[in-house]
């Protein structure tokens, strides 16, 4: 786990549904304009946003903006994700693709179809499929890497030691093994034990950064801003997030923001990066992706981490 290089992941999910390409192609532009990288997407954005009722659109986006800009795909690395899309419009979970050795591999090639590319960077497994062998997983993810279909693999929303059994798998397969870990992480945090309004959705834990020091995983957090709630009046945060940990927290950003003249937004990503967390966040404006990519210069010390350790 590399604490010193933790980028900004530009989220594209609403690429092609909530944000069109015109809006989207001016938001990529300035992300690679500003020294941004990676870009984040999945098989099945945004499904539930779509007319159609099943996913793709996220990636088509992408893949017509590469075409419009030729010689932008060595420039930036593009991770995405298999698991989630419906087979059927409009019937999930029901009838989700799930992690079969067929349906990753099927997964993989139509990804790189949208995107219109030879490979991805990086290839997540969505989330779990209990349904599923994770031996016939481990060694579908694995398979592609060796095709070149994905130069890395990831396990998102998956229990660590799910990640480990598959990793040992994948020692005994002789298969490339999941690298990076994908969950939901923010300054703020929900209720311990608090059931999340969100399907899907897995926290980061203390177990999961183990896992990602000992093995040397790389760390991706998703809703690292909290769908705008650090500094948007009309979406509060949920209620889960109710208790007096959230005050403590949001009382020690704004005096953080204010002596480093940043953002409260910008503040919370640069502390996921200070613990060598990629955050990912998802824009709709070429200025709210200016402002994440301005958040690599804010410089938290060790005194401003403690403080919000107390707080929490």
């Amino acid at each position: 786990m590399n604490f010193t290089n933790a980028e900004v992941v530009l989220g594209t999910m609403a690429f092609g549904t909530s944000v069109g390409p015109d809006d989207a192609f001016a938001i990529l532009d300035a992300f690679v304009a500003g020294g941004g990288v990676w870009l984040d997407t999945a098989n099945c954005y945004s499904f539930w946003a779509d007319p159609s009722g099943v996913g793709g659109a996220s990636e088509r986006v992408i893949g017509a903006w590469l075409r419009a800009r030729p010689g932008m795909r060595d420039a930036v690395r593009i991770a995405t994700k298999v698991r989630q899309n419906p087979l059927v419009p409009h019937s999930w979970p029901e009838s989700a693709e799930g992690l079969s050795e067929r349906a990753v591999h099927a997964g993989g090639q139509e990804s790189l179809g949208r995107l219109g590319v030879d490979h991805v960077d990086l290839l997540w497994a969505h989330a779990e499929d209990r349904t599923v062998p994770l031996e016939e997983t481990v060694g579908a993810f694995g398979e592609l890497v060796t095709k070149g279909v994905a130069l890395r693999i990831g396990a998102a929303n998956h229990a660590a030691w799910r990640v480990e059994r598959a990793r040992s798998l994948a020692r005994e397969q002789h298969v490339e093994p999941w690298t990076a870990l994908q969950l939901r992480h923010s300054l703020a945090q929900p209720r311990p034990l608090t059931p999340l309004a969100e399907a899907g959705h897995r926290m980061l834990t203390d177990e999961d950064m183990d896992l990602a020091r000992s093995e040397g995983l790389t760390v991706w957090a998703y809703s690292a801003l909290l769908w705008g709630s650090y500094v948007r009046a009309d979406k509060p945060l949920p209620g889960t997030y109710e208790h007096p940990g959230t005050t403590r927290v949001l009382s020690s950003l704004d005096d953080i923001a204010r002596e480093l003249s940043a953002t409260r937004n910008q503040v919370v990503l640069a502390w996921l990066m200070r613990q060598g967390i990629d955050p990912i966040v998802g824009v709709s404006r070429v200025e709210q992706i200016e402002e994440a990519l301005a958040a690599r210069g804010v410089r938290l010390d060790d005194e401003h981490m403690e403080r919000f350790a107390q707080a929490r």
